[in-house]
Formats: structure tokens, C-alpha cells, sequence
């Protein structure tokens, strides 16, 4: 069958589109703005032109369902130590050469999407599993944010929060719309010129900046930020300045950011793995900066991994790989948050170091978690009504 005559099994309806003259249909979701004749899919390769509009065809389908640590995302200032549900689809709006999950975000194979769950389920599966969070991930939620809209809705009706893991490119109507529903979000900030999102990515930097900036002076959301440092792409002390001082112009001193090693997969095998030293000296260098939470990450380096007093340099969370060995904070249970009227409240907790009292920004509960680095690959079908 011709991708013109393609009909999509499934052909959950979309919002964020519109027709154009020539007949073809233009995805208004991200800034690809894939525009799409009768039967074709986007880049991403979930979102495709049926009958005249955008659908989604993985709404309710996953390429599986995992707890994980929350540590693991990663967030290190919400719920450390806490259980997540986490699952992905398939597909992906930008093309990393270097992607550390393209078996599953560059799928084209619908068998990848071996397991299926309705909101419900899942949110019932995440308060019976003890998570207290739901993260879309693996791939990016931003090519399924129908059905992870509907999914965070669930959750919160049962008290379990939601997570977004993503690449942040997105157009600024949707994505208004998408971060009204989660309560935390990591964010990766692949690198920080034009020409490695363009090269590298596929994509553009300028958006992901703007998701960013979105997320710290207009939601409520708690975000983190990730950067995969690439040995000779993206790892110059140069770039490393520039990035670090525009994070703390833009979105202030008390955002976390993690910088974590690259191991060779996809069409970067040749390039070799990042060495802990690298990684050691982005720390020092956003550090010196003024980022006041710098963390290592996909290296053993219970340093780099803790989280510490700004004030008077006391260890508050500290962590060994996933499992917390550390915790002296004192927390607040302050008074609930409410981001829209339709979700109800979510609570909030401060917490502060207790042996100066500095504040720690975050969302915490009064004792940690204690799921530790446990992975438990779980199937859905039992969670079911």
C-alpha cells in the first residue's frame, strides 16, 4: 500500500493542525511543521494526514512499562528516592545521531508497541506499584501529548503526579497546552549552538531555549535540565561557558542541571565514550558560574551525584548511582498548589538544610524514598478494569 493510501490502524484525533491550499495537511505540533498529503506520517512517525486531518496512532499503545527510580529521569529535587512508572511509544520528532533509545524512537516497527493501557489502567497501575509518578519517556511525549494529557489527567485523580521527559521542541500553543498537566519535567538541552541541534539533531536550537525559558517564568511546573556531553561535539569549555551563563541569566542560579556521558550507539559509534574528567570539569565550569545544582551523571561519582547546601556546603541528599546514602533536609508540607481548577490540588513540600537552614528548592516529601535502583519491568493487562 502507497503512503498516500495508507489508512492508520488506530486514528486518535489531534488539535494542533490546519489545512493549506494545496491540499496538504501541516502538523501544528513542533517546529518541523511536517506539512502531509492524504495517507503520509510526520517525521516523528506517529502523527499522519487521515482524511483530512492530523491523528495520533499510538494513543493506548507502548513499547512497554518499567518502574524505575525517580533519580533515574533524572530528577534529583522531586521525590528523591521515590518509585516511577515510566513508558514511551514509539518514534521521535528529531533525529540524534548519537540516540541513546533509537530502538525505540526511531522504530518504524509496530511490534516495538508490545503492551496497551488506557489512562485509567495506568493510573491505576501507578497508585497500586506504590509510584507516586508517572514519566512519559524514552521517547518524547511531545509526539504523544494527546494521550499523555489523558493519562496525567488519571494520575491526578488518584494522587499520582506526572513527569515529562523531553527534548522540549515544541510549538508555543501545544505546548502551553501540554504543561498544564505535569507536575515536573526534565528537559534535554542537547547542546548550545545552532549548528549541533541543525548537524547533529536535526532540529534548531531556539525552541528548546524558548521551552525553557516557558517552563521557569510562566508554569509552575519543576523542571531539570539534562545535558549529554559528546567528546568533541559539544564538550568545549567555550560552550560550556556560554551555556552555563545563559542558565543563569535566563533561568536563574537554582535550576538542576545534570551533565552525563555518552556512550557510543546509533551513528556515533565511532565516537568514543565521555570521559568522567569531562564531565567533572562542565560541573566546575557551570559551578563557577552560579548554578547552584550541578550534578554528573552515567558515572559512578557519589560527588558529582549529591546535592549540596549552598550556604554552608553541608550534604543534604546524597547518592550513590540511584540508591540515596544521605538525607538532612527538614520539610514543610506548605500549602497546596493549584495550577487549574480542573485538576485539584497538588501538594507541594519545601525543603531546607538542617544544619543552617538554607532553603533547597524542590518538591519533597519528609522522608525520602527508599525504592533505591531497582528496575521492575511490569505488564499492565492485571492492572486492567
Amino acid at each position: 500500500m502507497s503512503p498516500e493510501t495508507e489508512r492508520f490502524e488506530i486514528a486518535f484525533p489531534t488539535q494542533y493542525w490546519h489545512a493549506l491550499e494545496d491540499g496538504r495537511v501541516q502538523c501544528d505540533v513542533c517546529p518541523r511543521l511536517c506539512k502531509l498529503h492524504e495517507g503520509q506520517r510526520g517525521l516523528c512517525f506517529v502523527r499522519g494526514n487521515q482524511d483530512g486531518k492530523i491523528v495520533l496512532t499510538t494513543y493506548g499503545r507502548s513499547s512497554g512499562y518499567c518502574v524505575d527510580p525517580v533519580e533515574k529521569k533524572p530528577l534529583n529535587h522531586f521525590l528523591p528516592g521515590t518509585p516511577i512508572l515510566s513508558f514511551g511509544t514509539a518514534g521521535c520528532n528529531l533525529a540524534c545521531k548519537f540516540c541513546q533509545n533509537w530502538d525505540i524512537s526511531k522504530s518504524r516497527e509496530w511490534d516495538r508497541l508490545t503492551d496497551q493501557a488506557s489512562p485509567e489502567t495506568i493510573a491505576r497501575a501507578a497508585k497500586e506499584l506504590g509510584c507516586r509518578s508517572v514519566a512519559y519517556t524514552y521517547n518524547d511525549p511531545v509526539i504523544f501529548m494527546e494521550y499523555a494529557i489523558d493519562v496525567a489527567q488519571a494520575c491526578h485523580a488518584q494522587g499520582v503526579k506526572s513527569v515529562a521527559v523531553t527534548a522540549g521542541y515544541m510549538c508555543a500553543e501545544p505546548r502551553r497546552e501540554f504543561y498544564r498537566y505535569m507536575d515536573a519535567a526534565n528537559v534535554d538541552l542537547k547542546g548550545f549552538t545552532e549548528d549541533f541541534y541543525w548537524k547533529i539533531c536535526g532540529g534548531h536550537l531556539q525552541p528548546v531555549l524558548e521551552t525553557l525559558e516557558y517552563l521557569k517564568h510562566e508554569t509552575k511546573v519543576w523542571f531539570e535540565v539534562t545535558t549529554l556531553l559528546i567528546p568533541g561535539h559539544n564538550d568545549s569549555d567555550k560552550e560550556l561557558e556560554e551555556m552555563t551563563q545563559w542558565a543563569v541569566n535566563h533561568l536563574g542560579p537554582d535550576v538542576p542541571w545534570h551533565f552525563t556521558a555518552f556512550h557510543p550507539d546509533w551513528k556515533m559509534s565511532d565516537v568514543p565514550h565521555t570521559p568522567a574528567a569531562t564531565l567533572t570539569r562542565a560541573r566546575n565550569i557551570a559551578l563557577k558560574n552560579g548554578l547552584r545544582y550541578v550534578y554528573t551523571g552515567n558515572v559512578h561519582d557519589e560527588a558529582g551525584g549529591s546535592t549540596y547546601c549552598r550556604q554552608c556546603g553541608a550534604k543534604l541528599i546524597g547518592r550513590d548511582w540511584y540508591v540515596l546514602t544521605a538525607w538532612n533536609l527538614e520539610v514543610a508540607n506548605g500549602p497546596s498548589l493549584v495550577r487549574d481548577p480542573r485538576l485539584g490540588p497538588i501538594g507541594d513540600g519545601s525543603g531546607k538544610c538542617r544544619q543552617c537552614g538554607t532553603p533547597l528548592p524542590g518538591v519533597f516529601e519528609e522522608n525520602p524514598g527508599a525504592w533505591g535502583a531497582r528496575r521492575l519491568p511490569v505488564h499492565l493487562a492485571q492492572f486492567a478494569a
